[in-house]
């Protein structure tokens, strides 16, 4: 308990209480902490590391067709093993419908006096004039 009164005196902000320095430090503690546990992603490190490697991806793919080159073995292409689809009958031609048709907006009913109608309210001070 002394070590506790020791170090509160030493961190005692002048004017005020004591315990206050030992209040600050404790924040200061804690919002380390928060920081410590934070997800990388918070930081927006994610997306950073993520775009990286796809550079990096990219570069790998580069350096093995590059060296395929070099090598002198040919390239397989893309179009080597292509299959032509069956044709479809004509009703399924039509792309799928992705979202359900869009409903009108609603009509609100005409007034018979055709213009904006407004209610009508008694006030019951306001009958006598």
């Amino acid at each position: 308990m002394g070590l506790l009164q020791d170090l509160a005196s030493r961190l005692a902000v002048p004017g005020l209480p004591d315990w206050t320095g030992l209040l600050a430090l404790l924040l200061l503690l804690l919002a380390g902490l928060a920081y410590l546990l934070m997800p990388f992603s918070v930081f927006g490190l994610k997306g950073r590391l993520d775009s990286i490697e796809a550079q990096l991806d990219e570069l790998q793919a580069e350096i093995r067709s590059l060296s395929l080159q070099l090598s002198g073995t040919p390239r397989r292409m893309a179009t080597d093993d292509w299959v032509e689809l069956p044709s479809r009958p004509r009703a399924m031609e039509e792309d799928p419908r992705v979202a359900p048709p869009v409903p009108p907006p609603a009509a609100w009913p005409e007034s018979p006096r055709g213009g904006r109608s407004e209610p009508r309210v008694d006030w019951p001070g306001e009958r006598g004039r």
